[in-house]
């Protein structure tokens, strides 16, 4: 056993987890956690907002902050997403279960830009690009503006899968402009932050190819945002 590795590994993982009780609520829920007012729940695993997900909010707010779909409240772990063709809120159904990620709780908001796509065609997975937002926890379905400060570079199974940083605007992160002010206020969260998309969905199947800051994160937001708009007008022919 490499012990050295071994124990960077565990010392990553405990500080996760005072990381996670930092940001705010890190309670378990069961059942169907506490999902935001205006909601209709459709099913036991679907809830219809106000507008749809997915093509009802700009992606970017009048002062240029990004709009985010939580589809998981920090401190959770139970798998909802935004379903791209109804624009609902869905519990991802693995093997007629209710999928829940069996690893530490998600340390931050998690959820998706609207009207995003990560292009198959340059090596991403076709979906909306996917964000955690690092403040307290808030219910899923809320539509929250962040300020990017970062992003993981992301392959999973092969695709591209970045997952972009940012920090809840009204909150004690609020302030904080890049990765380097991050670093020197909360010690080791970027890396924390990378360890556990690297292995939370199990062993070999995410990997990393860094992190990087918010000028790169930004240009491949506008990547996903243009493509996006180019779908559109492709389908409107």
């Amino acid at each position: 056993m490499n012990v050295p590795c071994f124990r960077s590994v565990r010392v990553g993982l405990v500080l996760l987890f005072v990381f996670l009780t930092g940001c705010g609520n890190v309670k378990q829920t069961s059942g169907l956690p506490v999902h935001a007012s205006g909601m209709t729940q459709k099913r036991q695993y679907t809830l219809i907002g106000e507008k749809n997900f997915y093509s009802g909010y700009e992606p970017l707010n009048e002062k240029g902050d990004v709009r985010v779909v939580v589809e998981i409240p920090a401190g959770t772990s139970a798998k909802w997403e935004v379903n791209k063709e109804s624009g609902n809120l869905e519990w991802e159904v693995t093997k007629g279960k209710p999928r829940v990620v069996h690893y530490l709780a998600y340390p931050g908001n998690y959820g998706m830009i609207p009207r995003t796509l990560l292009p198959e065609e340059l090596g991403g997975d076709g979906d909306p690009l996917d964000v955690i937002v690092l403040g307290p926890s808030v219910p899923r379905g809320t539509i929250l503006s962040a300020k990017i400060i970062g992003m993981i570079r992301m392959l999973d199974r092969g695709e591209q899968d970045d997952k972009l940083i940012a920090v809840m605007l009204n909150s004690h992160f609020g302030d904080i402009n890049s990765l380097v002010e991050l670093q020197n206020r909360y010690y080791g969260a970027a890396t924390i932050l990378d360890l556990w998309f690297s292995n939370y969905k199990g062993s070999g199947i995410m990997q990393s190819g860094g992190i990087v800051d918010a000028e790169e994160a930004k240009k491949v937001l506008k990547t996903a945002i243009d493509a996006y708009v180019e779908k559109e007008r492709s389908a409107d022919k």
